[in-house]
């Protein structure tokens, strides 16, 4: 770890916007009538004549990429970006970190995607050559380089003008989100437990550290093995301590909540480092948090605290996919399919995509403990709340990726997957518990909301729309209640 790092964290200051917002207050009890619960905060969403975004009256977006673009190092933008966060870069400038979920049936689909290319490389693989393939973490057995991987953008923010776009990472797997860290680099996650032989040559389900600066190019992609391999989705630093939350999106399994605490704040690559461990509530092993209607024990109640402890997880790199659970056998507690999280004020934040008696979504709330990773922990535990569950699809249908604003909404990407036919909004969520709609996907495909995240201005909202490749600015009389 370089000393910056550890400066940082010594300081316990953030380099980017995307450690701010206010502290979070506990939402109310959302249990009451959906009426109750909604704000019309920035009034009715106004029908995009483009048939693109519909937003409420005074607020614009504007385009700023698309999949299939060339890119300054030749190369093209990638399809299918997701996870994303910003970070203040020279002169000014905005440095856009921006995930793409490929795998190898979005290669095998290329032909069929409106003559867009999916891979940076183009079709068929065109513009290899261009690259040192050294770089290329993977290649699928078919011979053709895994597509997932990190791009990033360099914006001046005035005019919300691109200047420089490049890949960073490549030859990756189905990377779906990650996080920002307090010394201006991006957390790429890939969400697959794919072992070596299935998909290609090497293990995949790694976290991957990819540096936000354009001079870099496209960067060595090394495993960051310290945090653990399972089917990853987005990770938080606390910018006092280092530590890293994990969040784990494992259909048809059980999903935890994971931390790793560094012997050296920065440092993730040794598989053997530091300690890796799962949430566990306080004197109720197992506990299932999921509140279905077949869960095992009483529901959770919104605004409900917990007291919760850490257990140790051995074998991190998980050499039988079985990772979570042994997890639960050692105590860990249930979630299902944990996606965004996002660290704000001393405290973070995390969506279960598909948890809640509905099973539409919760949001949950983790205060660490004064003595957060030490061995005086114990002495005064963390605390765990559920800050909101979705009552109805109207409200929140399967939150995905998740940002702090910096006066302290919660905003929420939806993933409507269940039928593909329904609407995605974007949401917000005030500190007292009120949900609002900001935005909705007017376009024709089903579009998920990805990657939202705030600029170091604090006024410019950057987000993805996935399935057709969109990166998006919107700026508008933003206001806090």
């Amino acid at each position: 770890m370089n000393l910056s790092r550890r400066n940082i964290l010594k300081s316990g200051l953030a380099v980017s916007a995307a450690f701010g917002g206010m502290s979070v207050l506990a939402a109310c009890g959302n249990d009451r009538n959906s009426l109750e619960i909604t704000l019309d905060k920035y009034g009715k969403l106004i029908p995009d004549p483009k048939g693109i975004l519909d937003l409420p009256r005074g607020f614009e977006y504007k385009i700023l990429s698309r999949a299939g673009e060339k890119m300054n190092d030749g190369l093209r933008v990638p399809a299918d970006p997701d996870g994303m966060a910003a970070f203040a870069g020279k002169n000014g400038t905005t440095i856009l970190m921006r995930n793409h979920e490929l795998n190898a049936k979005d290669l095998a689909k290329e032909d069929v995607r409106a003559g867009k290319p999916v891979s940076p490389f183009g079709k068929d693989d065109e513009l290899l050559d261009a690259v040192d393939r050294s770089k290329i973490y993977d290649f699928h057995k078919s011979g053709r380089a895994m597509a997932g991987g990190v791009t990033g953008l360099v914006i001046d923010p005035g005019p919300l003008h691109v200047k420089h776009q490049w890949l960073a990472l490549t030859g990756t797997y189905d990377n779906c989100a990650g996080g920002p860290t307090p010394w201006n680099s991006w957390i790429s996650c890939e969400e697959t437990r794919a072992r070596a032989g299935e998909k290609g040559a090497k293990d995949h389900g790694w976290a991957f550290e990819v540096i936000a600066d354009p001079e870099l190019g496209l960067q060595d992609p090394v495993p960051l093995k310290g945090l653990g391999r399972f089917k990853h989705e987005a990770a938080a630093v606390d910018p006092a301590t280092g530590i890293v939350y994990l969040t784990q999106d494992d259909w048809g399994h059980n999903s935890l909540l994971y931390r790793f605490v560094p012997d050296i704040p920065g440092e993730m690559i040794d598989a053997d480092s530091g300690r890796f461990q799962a949430l566990m509530v306080i004197g109720q092993p197992g506990r299932d948090l999921r509140n279905w209607p077949l869960s095992k024990g009483k529901n959770v109640r919104s605004g409900q605290w917990l007291d919760v402890q850490w257990v140790d997880i051995a074998d991190r790199h998980n050499p039988e996919n079985d990772i979570e659970d042994r997890g639960v056998e050692n105590g860990a507690a249930i979630f299902s399919r944990g996606e965004g999280i996002w660290y704000g004020d001393q405290e973070l934040y995390f969506a279960s995509t598909d948890g809640g008696a509905k099973k539409l979504g919760q949001i949950w709330r983790y205060v660490p403990s004064r003595f957060e990773g030490t061995e005086f922990e114990a002495n005064e535990p963390g605390r765990l709340q559920l800050f909101f569950e979705s009552p109805d699809k109207a409200v929140m249908e399967y939150c995905d990726n998740i940002t702090i604003a910096p006066w302290g909404d919660i905003l929420i990407c939806e993933d409507e997957y269940s039928d593909g036919n329904g609407d995605n909004y974007l949401r917000g969520i005030t500190p007292q518990g009120k949900i609002y709609t900001l935005a909705r996907s007017a376009l024709k495909q089903k579009n998920e909301f990805c990657g939202a995240c705030f600029g170091p201005d604090g006024k410019t909202l950057y987000f993805n729309l996935q399935q057709d490749g969109l990166t998006l600015a919107v700026r508008g009389p933003w206001k806090e209640l």
